[in-house]
């Protein structure tokens, strides 16, 4: 696999967003995004990564450097349940 893969602040954002186990509306709302636009960019990147799902997004990610996932950690100290999956609740 080519470790030189470009990523642009939107996605790197939507890809941070998701480890800390935002649902895609959540992602959407915060960057200014439609739902769908978000679940596009979230599968085009699954595509250019070769990746089969969310989970291994969010590895492949980090093993590129995107993200540390030490740093997305909730501040609850607890993992974010669900990271990736499509339909974790917000966070109250």
């Amino acid at each position: 696999m080519d470790d030189r893969v470009h990523v642009d602040e939107s996605e790197l954002r939507i890809v941070q967003l998701l480890c800390r186990g935002y649902d895609d509306a959540r992602v959407g709302r915060e960057l200014g995004l439609a739902h769908r636009t978000v679940q596009r960019r979230v599968h085009a990147l699954m595509v250019r990564l070769n990746v089969n799902g969310r989970f291994a997004l969010g590895a492949r990610a980090q093993e590129l450097g995107w993200i540390d996932m030490r740093a997305t950690a909730p501040r609850s100290g607890r993992p974010a349940a669900g990271v990736f999956g499509d339909r974790v609740a917000d966070a109250a």
